[in-house]
């Protein structure tokens, strides 16, 4: 029999009510309730306006409103006395005789214009009533048979309502007892077990337990305290983050056991478990899901808030520390002179062994801890190896056999000047904000130290400069005086040394192209880097200044039975540094030995004489003794003589003021030719020129000197000319 088209609306009205009511009681708060109503009755019906309005002390109040007026709330609250009784008992419709005794609530849908419209009420235990307000603009049919329809799902209403009221007073009293019995200042152990007790006890469990997520293991940890029996397994690695695996019943209901997810901030970290359920066959059922939800939701906030809490008051409790320690290591700055104190006491703050260099990768101080000094040389090694494979790095670290341990390097510099390194072994996951932190307070702490011993030692150069600058002078002054200054620096003037001379060749063009100001400032980087080269070469070497000469005041005792080795060695160890750091050509000059204090000029003069030969002659060696100097010391008490200044004039001159050899091509191309005792071959061979081209210059060379070269005597007059030249500074 086919279905009217009445039949079928109350039919589809009907079953749309059932599925709305077994959907209410799904919701956990009233709110949400009355919302997915209000909605459903809007979908299906296609309705313009819905209404929930509860009857509280004497009142009819708007909970949750749905449609187009702005002003319909507005008329409320009304009284309830004011409309029919039967409001609360039966379904209303606009034609019912009764709608006329509502007084208020049908003026204020008159006012709204609605044309059709009925109401549902509501009414349950624990004074649960009201009456859900449907209405349409237009007139649309409204059929009597659709009242008892009503009826039922009035009564499924308040039903759900009741549930949802008793849902939310569950959790306003878990929140209640969790706020009351639990704080951030509570220990986490004490935390967990408190809300697992609840846990078990909420969803009648036998068994209740908590897995905390460790991401440094990344596994999960089953903690101490349990509810019950413990399980066994003690430790979880989630194979593709699958804990599935591990708990089936994981955020599903229905089975043996329950699990839910801590998680805080879409990050899970942890598990909250139960199982053996003492009710209802063992199963456990929604209800119970949301409970352990609840409980779950909590327990990862406190946790969470409860770690943050630990985490900032033991990041206090170490910035309290590291300040006392800072204290600690200004003192040491302040009352010692070495690095021993210092290094102590960031070895203790870091629990570790601590190492530190000089600029020169030289060990100053170590403090080995926890190993023992039979680890020092391994470690200086190590750090020696990383920081001369990777030059100007902020960091360098080495493996030390193992995975856990490394060893950490840092420059201790400031401004771009390297003043030195300090090396930590510690494991590397220690190296969080605050082990940076204090790495930072203890690279400016040694930072200090390295200054203050910067200053004291320029102090004591300039003083040390000074005294040298009167010794080294034809005429004593004050002998007295400069025998008390040897005594300062713990030097014996009284035994043999030999006085050396030092200087770096920057080029014409230097000081034109980068300014005098920077041309200083390169030059006073270059005083103090050789400084520290000497220092590290041998420390018995005294070093001092004159002009732009370094000079280098050696012990005979240091030289022991072989000198040229000793110098070779000098020479061999400075050249290294400087094409290193500088680039810059060098030459060193060697006097003789002292026996008395007035010898010390004398050996700085034969230095300086020795210097000149090499510039003007030794260029092949930069570096000579002035005991292998032969023939030449033979010249020092002619040098000064006008005499030795008209025969080099007469012989030389010519030559060097020759308005078409700038460069002196002349003049190195007659040194050659002497040297090769007249060849023409291999005078030719050595300059690197044809002999024609030669031939051509020595034609030049006699026409200007006005001689025969091929006279022995000339040639002999000309070699002298040569070599009192290298004596004379003209």
């Amino acid at each position: 029999m086919e279905l009217t088209k009445r039949e079928k609306l109350i039919r589809r009205i009907d079953r749309h009510l059932r599925v709305t009511a077994r959907q209410l009681i799904m919701f956990d708060t009233e709110e949400e309730t009355l919302k997915f109503l209000i909605d459903s009755f809007q979908l299906d019906l296609n309705c313009d306006f819905v209404c929930i309005l509860l009857n509280e002390d004497g009142y009819l109040i708007p909970k949750v409103f749905n449609g187009e007026s702005d002003s319909f709330i507005e008329n409320f609250p009304i009284k309830t006395r004011n409309n029919s009784s039967d409001l609360f008992e039966y379904p209303l419709a606009f034609s019912d005789s009764e709608v006329e005794k509502m007084h208020e609530l049908s003026d204020v849908i008159r006012k709204e214009k609605i044309q059709s419209w009925f109401t549902v009420p509501y009414k349950g235990d624990y004074g649960v009533s009201g009456v859900c307000l449907i209405g349409f603009k237009d007139l649309v049919p409204l059929y009597q048979e659709m009242v008892l329809i009503f009826t039922d799902f009035g009564k499924d209403i308040a039903v759900a309502i009741k549930l949802a009221k008793q849902r939310e007073e569950q959790k306003k009293i878990g929140m209640e007892w969790i706020t009351e019995s639990l704080s951030v200042n509570s220990p986490i152990e004490k935390t967990i077990g408190k809300i697992i007790e609840r846990a078990g006890k909420g969803t009648q469990s036998k068994r209740a337990c908590v897995y905390l997520y460790i991401e440094k293991d990344n596994s999960f940890i089953l903690q101490e305290t349990c509810f019950g029996q413990p399980l066994s397994l003690k430790r979880i690695v989630p194979q593709n983050n699958k804990l599935i695996d591990y708990f089936p019943y994981l955020a599903a209901w229905g089975g043996k056991a329950l699990t839910v997810s801590l998680t805080m901030n879409l990050k899970t970290i942890g598990v909250l478990h139960v199982e053996e359920k003492e009710t209802n066959n063992g199963i456990y059922t929604a209800d119970d899901l949301q409970t352990l939800k609840l409980m779950a939701q909590h327990m990862a906030a406190l946790i969470e808030n409860i770690r943050l809490f630990e985490s900032e008051k033991e990041y206090k409790q170490r910035l309290h520390m590291l300040l006392d320690y800072q204290q600690a290591l200004v003192k040491e700055t302040i009352e010692q002179d070495s690095f021993v104190g210092i290094t102590n006491t960031i070895s203790e703050l870091f629990s570790s062994s601590v190492l530190l260099f000089d600029r020169f990768m030289r060990p100053i101080a170590h403090s080995m801890h926890p190993l023992d000094n039979a680890d020092v040389q391994l470690l200086i090694e190590q750090a020696t190896y990383q920081v001369f494979q990777g030059r100007n790095q902020e960091i360098w670290q080495a493996s030390m056999g193992d995975t856990e341990k490394k060893l950490m390097i840092w420059p201790i510099n400031h401004g771009g000047d390297l003043l030195g390194h300090l090396a930590i072994h510690l494991n590397q996951n220690d190296m969080d904000d605050f082990f940076k932190l204090s790495v930072n307070i203890a690279r400016n702490i040694f930072y200090l130290q390295f200054i203050k011993q910067k200053l004291v030692f320029d102090t004591k150069e300039q003083v040390r400069d000074g005294f040298i600058n009167k010794l080294l002078v034809p005429n004593l002054i004050n002998e007295e005086e400069i025998i008390q200054y040897a005594n300062v620096f713990n030097w014996n003037l009284f035994l043999p040394h030999r006085i050396s001379v030092l200087s770096f060749n920057f080029g014409n063009k230097v000081e034109s192209e980068n300014g005098i100001i920077e041309f200083q400032e390169k030059k006073t980087m270059l005083f103090n880097r050789v400084r520290e080269w000497i220092a590290a070469f041998d420390k018995e070497i005294l070093f001092a200044t004159k002009g732009e000469l370094f000079i280098l005041i050696v012990p005979i005792s240091i030289e022991k039975d072989n000198p040229r080795e000793f110098w070779t060695k000098l020479f061999t160890y400075i050249q290294k540094w400087s094409k290193t750091e500088l680039a810059k050509p060098f030459y060193l000059g060697i006097g003789g030995k002292t026996a008395a204090i007035g010898d010390y000029f004398v050996s700085y003069q034969q230095a300086v004489e020795s210097q000149n030969v090499i510039i003007n002659q030794f260029k092949e060696s930069n570096f000579v003794l002035y005991d292998d100097l032969g023939a030449y010391p033979l010249f020092h008490h002619l040098k000064n003589s006008t005499s030795t200044r008209l025969f080099i004039k007469k012989y030389l001159s010519p030559i060097l003021n020759n308005s078409d050899d700038k460069n002196n091509t002349l003049f190195q191309t007659l040194r050659a030719y002497l040297n090769n005792n007249g060849s023409i071959k291999e005078t030719s061979e050595e300059l690197f020129i044809h002999r024609s081209t030669l031939q051509y210059r020595m034609e030049k060379i006699q026409s200007l000197l006005d001689i025969e070269l091929t006279s022995s005597e000339q040639r002999f007059n000309l070699q002298l000319a040569f070599k009192l030249n290298d004596i004379i500074d003209l």
